[in-house]
């Protein structure tokens, strides 16, 4: 009886907290997926990787291997969410683990892939065709292109000294940060995405937030040496250089990127416009 009531406790408690992440997301969709795990420690891994506070919220069934995802529609999609998910280690129909990171899996953890790899091959030639043509597409069109983009804009703004438009391409920048489809980005890159974004927005919010140039300066060094973390593993049409001033930072350093091999000093502006050299070359 004892046991009855504690199972019934635990089981209240546990919808009562959903209920209140859920009341949290916005512009909600909900929608039920097949995730493939083993036990309760998949479990905590897989809704671990799932969560995003405000943003979503999975519940993972380890008997029916089922998923309840809820999600502020507008902030992410449940294909992000999934290949966060599969980073994490954990088959869908829809994103499979890499090989390995599902190895370096506990034991108990690893589950049966079969049914999950076989699901994700057997389509037919022409879905197979159709499939080939949207990964080729997206593989043309860098999902992190206006990132890049704005990232150079606010560089040349500071080359200029000019903290007014500095501000500006921050706030674009922040607007970009927050568009990128991270279900088309590669797993390599979403890996390095998902460490570095939150203080990617941080750097760029203090930036956009003043139009002094000493002080957007301060924040660019952090921001130019997180970019380059994702720059240098992610396709780039044209070679991109990444430069280095040791006056800067108060004698400590400081990188920038640039897509020009010349110098221009983003730290300095006209002051020392020529000083630094290339560390390093992207291609």
């Amino acid at each position: 009886m004892k046991n009855s009531l504690l199972k019934i406790l635990v089981t209240i408690v546990v919808l009562l907290s959903i209920t209140s992440c859920n009341a949290q997301i916005k512009n909600q969709n909900t929608e039920t997926v097949k995730i493939y795990g083993n036990c309760g420690m998949c479990k905590s891994t897989i809704e671990k990787a799932g969560n995003m506070k405000k943003q979503s919220v999975v519940n993972w069934n380890k008997e029916t291997k089922i998923a309840t995802i809820s999600y502020d529609s507008l902030k992410t999609s449940k294909d992000e969410i999934l290949k966060r998910i599969a980073l994490a280690g954990y088959d869908s129909d829809s994103f499979l683990a890499p090989d390995d990171t599902y190895s370096n899996l506990p034991n108990c953890c690893q589950y049966e892939r079969a049914k999950a790899v076989s699901s994700k091959m057997n389509m037919s030639t022409n879905d197979h065709s159709q499939h080939s043509n949207e990964m080729t597409e997206m593989q043309d069109e860098n999902p992190l292109s206006a990132v890049f983009d704005n990232y150079f804009a606010l560089k040349n703004a500071l080359v200029k000294t000019d903290g007014t438009t500095a501000s500006t391409s921050a706030k674009n920048l922040s607007t970009a940060l927050s568009e990128v489809k991270m279900a088309n980005l590669s797993n390599e890159v979403h890996m390095v995405w998902m460490k570095i974004l939150d203080n990617l927005k941080i750097d760029t919010q203090k930036i956009s937030n003043t139009k002094e140039t000493s002080q957007q300066r301060q924040y660019f060094n952090s921001l130019s040496k997180n970019l380059y973390e994702v720059m240098k593993i992610s396709k780039q049409e044209t070679p991109i250089y990444y430069q280095f001033c040791p006056m800067a930072n108060d004698g400590k350093g400081a990188n920038w990127l640039s897509k020009e091999e010349t110098i221009k000093n983003p730290y300095y502006g006209s002051q020392m416009l020529s000083c630094g050299k290339t560390v390093e070359t992207i291609n």
